[in-house]
Order: structure tokens, then sequence, then C-alpha cells
């Protein structure tokens, strides 16, 4: 039976544009929804303020994904900030096998090989369904309406919870939710591709910072293939705290790569500290680095490096062993356990294929194909992934079922010619926000603010009033 939590009485204020204080509480759940004969249970942590909630107005419930939810509640403001608005209940549930919520009480028990396993969309979902019913209950508002909100894989689920779970979630926000990339098999091109985004990012500030960036990774390669003496002159340019040698070249390549999707992932117009600490546009930061550096290889090193250092550059070294860890999904999965949750996750159904072809994009051709996949994924997991399944399950590109869900993209996000930039219905509207990267519209509003995404916040208040005041 379903262990509901003790609410205890608490007020907040809230000023707009800040984060406010949560209460944590703990929710049990089955460790596997659909074997009635395993019987195993563990605590899902979740995050509740209820300062804006009368008694009666909808919850607001966010879909955690692949992280500690206390990131992602830091940097959601949006839903605190229209809250009041909505009188609403606002709920962050983190993810299983995330944060602090592991199935077999720590992350190294969780992970094993035997224990991995419960960990899938699937079983997410369930554990968002119950959790809501048990809410319901536990607060006597049977009837009131849910939105889901969710950003990156967040929104994938806030999207896939409202399309599985209509009788429990009204409507969604699915922010930066790459569903057709995600879902789309070993086939899948997205239009534009994740690295041509982030190579369109750099040509945005100048179109010199793509052919600089070619030249830096000619010119990579070139002392790559001069033995010795060219692998230490790399190690020098880009201040390694290892010696480089000739089978981690293409593994510090990858780590050139991730720090520039992950610069185009946070290219936000104010300073950050979600992935890192950040500074204001830091594309536009790593693309002055390129131009102003001595060389174009001196620029690559600097330019890659602002994400690993940010913006207090306390790093005296880089380690590139620890700082990007090879993993499933070749934008990078992180690194710690969540990383490896992520690695697994994509070893078994959120498949995707990002490659580069230099000529889209300003990176050195490179092909990741399914054998490549399913030898990590087999050595590391013990498990072969399947492309088509989580297509099957949540109908991938077809929404002919879907309704009351809105799918924003940020044009500047890298992961946006992976998702629904076209609406489908009056019911499933897409939102794009042409200056926007990285799920901008669920952060706070911020005076630097492009008007794309605040008119793309209004839009989407309009759309979930009209979807949450239909369902009372």
């Amino acid at each position: 039976k379903m262990f509901a939590f003790v609410v205890l009485a608490t007020l907040f204020s809230f000023v707009q544009g800040s984060i406010p204080t949560y209460k944590e509480e703990w929710f049990t759940q089955q460790v596997d929804h659909f074997n009635h004969h395993l019987g195993l249970t563990w605590k899902q942590r979740y995050l509740v303020w209820d300062g804006a909630w009368d008694g009666e107005g909808p919850i607001f419930f966010y879909t955690g994904n692949e992280g500690d939810i206390e990131s992602f509640w830091s940097n959601t403001g949006f839903v605190f900030e229209i809250a009041p608005e909505f009188n609403a209940l606002v709920i962050f549930a983190e993810h299983r096998y995330y944060g602090k919520s592991w199935p077999f009480g720590t992350a190294e028990e969780s992970l094993t090989k035997e224990n991995v396993g419960y960990l899938s969309v699937e079983q997410a979902l369930a554990d968002y369904a119950y959790l809501i019913t048990s809410l319901k209950t536990q607060y006597n508002i049977p009837d009131a309406p849910v939105a889901a909100f969710g950003g990156s894989y967040g929104g994938m689920l806030s999207g896939w919870f409202r399309m599985k779970y209509p009788n429990v979630v009204t409507a969604a926000l699915a922010a930066s939710a790459p569903i057709r990339m995600g879902t789309g098999g070993v086939n899948f091109v997205a239009q534009p591709r994740y690295f041509e985004t982030v190579t369109n990012d750099f040509i945005k500030y100048n179109p010199q910072c793509p052919v600089i960036a070619r030249q830096a990774f000619n010119q990579l390669a070139q002392l790559a293939s001069q033995g010795q003496a060219g692998l230490d002159k790399i190690t020098k340019i880009f201040s390694l705290c290892k010696p480089l040698t000739a089978d981690r070249v293409e593994h510090l390549r990858l780590w050139i790569e991730n720090s520039y999707g992950n610069l185009a992932m946070m290219n936000y117009p104010y300073p950050t500290d979600f992935l890192a600490p950040l500074p204001a546009w830091p594309i536009k930061l790593a693309c002055e680095m390129l131009v102003q550096a001595p060389d174009a290889l001196s620029g690559l090193a600097a330019s890659a490096g602002l994400f690993y250092n940010g913006t207090t550059g306390a790093l005296q070294c880089f380690d590139i062993e620890t700082e990007f860890v090879f993993c499933a999904d070749q934008t990078g999965c992180g690194t710690g356990p969540a990383g490896q949750a992520w690695d697994y996750q994509a070893c078994t159904e959120i498949i995707y294929f990002p490659n580069t072809d230099n000529k889209t994009d300003m990176f050195p051709a490179r092909s990741w194909t399914i054998d490549g996949l399913n030898q990590h994924c087999e050595q590391t997991w013990g498990v072969k992934p399947d492309p088509e399944w989580l297509g099957i399950y949540t109908g991938g590109s077809n929404l002919a079922g879907a309704s009351n869900i809105i799918f924003s993209n940020g044009l500047l996000d890298p992961w946006h010619g992976g998702g629904f930039l076209h609406s489908y219905s009056d019911t499933v509207v897409a939102v794009i926000i042409e200056d926007g990267a990285h799920h901008l519209d669920l952060r706070g509003s911020d005076p630097q603010d492009p008007p794309s995404v605040t008119a793309a916040r209004k839009q989407e208040v309009a759309l979930l009033k009209k979807w949450l005041s239909a369902s009372k």
C-alpha cells in the first residue's frame, strides 16, 4: 500500500523572480509497478511549495529528470512565478535512480547490473501517476486539475505523462523536449542536427568562429600525428593535467564537443550556474576567445575550457578523463552516479545518434552507429539497446492521440531539431522561442530576457488557463 506523506502547514512569502524554500517529503513506491510478485518498495523524494495554494487550485507537477531534483527546483522559476496566478500547489518529483531517490538504498547498490533494470521511462511515469493520485487523496482534492512541467528529458516525460495518463494529467508544458530524436530509431536525423545548431550559434556572433574552429581541429590532428613531441604540445596548449597519449586524442575531441554543446544549451542572456558557473551569452564569449587568441588551437583550448572552468577559473589544469566520461549519449551523460544512470537509459530506451560531418557543423566528421552503441552497452551494462521500443510505447512522432500539450523550443538550443516545431492541433501547440537556449522559458523572468521568451511565457500561461479551467 502506498504511504501518504504528512503535510506540515507552513507559510511562505513569494517575491516575483525568486525561488521559494521547499519542504522535502518522501513517498513509498513499488520498485516494479508491473510485477506484483516482487513486492519491493523504496522511498521517492519530492519537494513541495504550498505558499500560493488556496486549497482548491490545481497541482503544478514537475516531472523530474536525470539529476538531483533540487537543481531543477532552483532553475525553474517560471513555475513559481505563475503559481499565484493559478493558486497552485507546486510539487517537484525526483526521478528514480537520481538525486536521493535510489530504489536499493544507495547509488552503488542501485546501479549494479542486477538492480539497474528498474530504471525506465515506464517505471518513472508510473511513479509520478501513483504520487499524484496519493497527493489528491492526502489533500482531499480528488478533482483538482494537474499541469505537468518539464524541460529536456523532463519535458519528454511531461509530454508522455499527459499522453499515457490523461486521467491523471490535465495539461503539460514540454520544454525543449527532443521526443522525435529520442524515439526516431537508428535512421532519424534531426533538422537541424545537434552539432549543426551549436555551429550556427557561433555563426550568429561571428561567421569566422567556425572557420577558426575547423582550422584548430586540423592543427590538433596534425600535432597528434607527429608522435610524442606533438602530443606534448597539445598537452601544454590545453593545460592538461596528464600527458596526452595517442589513444586519448579522440577523447580530447569529445571533451571539446561536450563543452561546446553545453555552452550552446546554456546560452542564456544572463549569468547562470545550472550546469556550470557561466557568464551571460557564453557562446559569444567562446567565439571571442577563438577570434582573439594568438592562434587557432590556443583559441580552441581556451574556449573549450570555459565550460569546465566556468567564470571562476579555479582549475589550474584540465583532467579530461573525469570532466568528460565517455558514454552511450554522445552529447555527454555527465559525471558521477547521475551520469551512470543516464548512460544506462541511453543504452536501453532513449537512443539517438548526434553525429558530426564537418560540413553542416565545424567538428571533425564522426559516425556513432548502432554497432558502437551495442558494443559499449553490452560491455558496460550487459544489455542491448532497443531503438524501436520507446517510439512504440509513447507513439514517437505520432501525436494523433495527444491533447493539451505545449511543446516549446528555443532555436539556439542544439536539441530543437529533434523536437516538435509545428503545432499539430489547437490542443497540441508548438511555441518557438527565436532567441532561446535550452528550456529558457522554464527559467524565472529576468530583465535581460529576449522578447521572444517573454511572449512565449505569455502564450503558455494563456493555454494552461484555458485547458485547466475547461477540466473543472
